[in-house]
């Protein structure tokens, strides 16, 4: 069979540390202390484990010093209040505990008492024995030093380039395809970063808990992911995992998964330009075509509202179809209806091309009195820009300018167009009405002048 590389013994895979993972196998397991009658007024989602309300000490002495077992008790001191006595390391742990649909005593919330036990006691177990391993877990990472990383993203961006003008045989291809397919997505990740095709904005990984079925390892620093639920966090955009403590250490190199993003619209834009391995949406581009190829003289282009539900469809075929999405004049002889729909993808951002964090310095910049200060001022804030956000803002005035040229036809000049632009392209991290009503002339006139200063501020 043939492999990827040259020699199969090229490629390692990652050496996942087993220190953990024996560790939960070695914690104590759940022993539920039966209460031997009925209580009156016990809650109905608790079990025979509730004893009713009695002491801390009647609880201890009911635990009989067996690792592992458990009760609940209602307090003495709070009637309506319940407690998780749990016996570990010798000593009885009192936890308050709640419930809203399911069990909780801190962020995890569980099924039933026996699984929130059972991650707490595997929790308390890895935490007293190895306290001082996990928190040295991310000073020497997997993700950063091995040596076979390196040598996959070498090895297949070469293969990547040379399969483009090799023709192959396709039992040959299905094996290298199987081959990948079994390569850990971490270094996926790393192959990627160098393609010389892919361009390499920087993006932070969208990371999110998760619950992990069977034994999971992480992908940062090799470790096991303890516990029953909740054991670290997944990148939902490239399907990285990684401990949570991990996550803070992973460089800003997401690369997004193309089967991961669900939709175009309402998708954040560094996520979406890396995913379809281009420099700015393609909805921008291909929707710029469509409105220059036969729109620029189309009196009150992007003041013109097009019909809501037609603007909608061409929402759901770049959903449905990306870049394959049909938006030519057969399909929508209004051209009002692509421009409604490259400005509502625009709103639907859900980070603004102007991005929260520079929307402020923006505004300051807007206010400046001295035309060439402004112009200087604006321009500085624009090299804070993410690189993505950067270049569909610069593509988009360079379009927008030439909307202008067509003025005479048109009637839209730079002015009508930051009215237009300025509350889709920037958007005031408060949420306030009265803030976005104060804005509203900066939003116009920061619009304006990079209209008209295209040339010189990009």
């Amino acid at each position: 069979m043939r492999c990827l590389f040259a020699n199969a013994e090229e490629y390692q895979p990652p050496i996942w540390k087993s220190y953990l993972y024996q560790l939960q196998q070695e914690a104590p397991r759940p022993k539920r202390i039966i209460c031997p009658g009925e209580v009156e007024n016990r809650p109905k989602y608790y079990g025979r484990e509730f004893h009713g309300i009695i002491s801390r000490e009647q609880a201890d002495e009911l635990l009989g010093g067996v690792e592992g077992a458990y009760i609940l008790r209602e307090s003495q001191r709070q009637p309506g209040c319940y407690t998780l006595a749990l016996r570990f390391g010798n000593q009885t742990l009192n936890y308050r505990l709640f419930y809203d649909g399911k069990h909780f005593v801190g962020e995890k919330r569980f099924e039933s008492i026996h699984d929130l036990v059972t991650d707490g006691l595997i929790t308390l177990y890895i935490e007293t024995k190895a306290s001082e391993y996990i928190s040295k877990m991310t000073t020497n990472p997997i993700y950063e030093h091995i040596g076979y990383a390196t040598l996959l993203r070498e090895k297949v961006s070469r293969r990547l380039s040379r399969s483009k003008n090799e023709s192959r045989k396709t039992s040959v291809t299905n094996e290298e395809h199987t081959t990948v397919e079994k390569i850990s997505s971490l270094v996926r990740r790393a192959a990627l970063t160098h393609n010389d095709n892919h361009f390499n904005y920087e993006k932070t990984h969208n990371f999110k808990v998760h619950t992990f079925r069977g034994p999971h390892w992480c992908e940062y620093c090799a470790n096991f992911m303890w516990g029953l639920i909740a054991q670290g966090v997944r990148c939902s955009d490239c399907g990285l995992n990684v401990h949570k403590q991990c996550s803070k250490h992973v460089p800003n190199d997401c690369q997004p998964d193309l089967k991961r993003i669900k939709k175009v619209y309402c998708c954040d834009l560094t996520t979406l330009v890396k995913a379809h391995n281009t420099q700015r949406p393609m909805v921008v581009d291909i929707c710029i075509r469509e409105i220059e190829a036969r729109g620029l003289k189309s009196e009150g282009l992007y003041r013109v509202s097009g019909f809501t539900e037609h603007i909608e469809d061409v929402k759901m075929a770049f959903d449905r179809d990306g870049e394959k999405a049909d938006i030519s004049a057969n399909i929508y002889p209004d051209i009002n209806i692509i421009t409604g729909a490259l400005k509502l993808y625009f709103r639907d951002l859900p980070i603004p091309v102007i991005t929260y964090d520079t929307y402020p310095k923006f505004i300051e910049a807007a206010k400046i009195s001295n035309a060439d200060e402004r112009l200087e001022a604006v321009h500085d804030v624009l090299m804070l820009l993410p690189p993505a956000h950067y270049e569909t803002l610069r593509y988009l005035m360079i379009h927008l300018k030439k909307v202008t040229m067509n003025e005479k036809d048109n009637f839209m000049n730079a002015e009508n167009l930051g009215i237009v632009f300025g509350p889709t392209l920037m958007r005031s991290p408060e949420d306030s009405t009265l803030t976005t009503l104060h804005d509203m002339r900066y939003q116009k006139l920061i619009v304006q002048i990079l209209i008209e200063n295209e040339d010189v501020l990009f």
